[in-house]
């Protein structure tokens, strides 16, 4: 089984250490929601809610935004330079050992 490690430091600083499959399509909200992290993922991940925002606090090396993520983000509260949107980030073996922080709840 294709697994990576995903940390996720929630909106008290606590840190979650994640062990996310890579091989169904899975991204970093839906992961959240499955360690019943506090992401509400409200459109089911279609970039259109921005309750998956997290920022990225690691070194990792993500895709290029979409013009839908940088649209949601341009419309979300408590953005930062390095906010990006976990429905967005898919699971597979680049982002091993990513580290992210969730977003205050707007």
């Amino acid at each position: 089984m294709n697994e990576i490690t995903v940390t996720i430091i929630d909106r008290e600083g606590n840190h979650h250490e994640l062990i996310g499959p890579t091989d169904m399509n899975m991204n970093i909200m839906e992961l959240c929601k499955a360690y019943e992290l506090p992401v509400l993922g409200e459109c089911g991940g279609m970039a259109m809610c921005a309750t998956c925002q997290c920022y990225l606090e690691s070194e990792t090396i993500l895709p290029e935004q979409s013009d839908a993520e940088l649209d949601m983000l341009d419309q979300a509260f408590f953005v930062k330079q390095n906010s990006r949107l976990g429905c967005q980030i898919h699971l597979d073996d680049s982002i091993n050992n990513i580290v992210l922080r969730l977003a205050p709840e707007a």
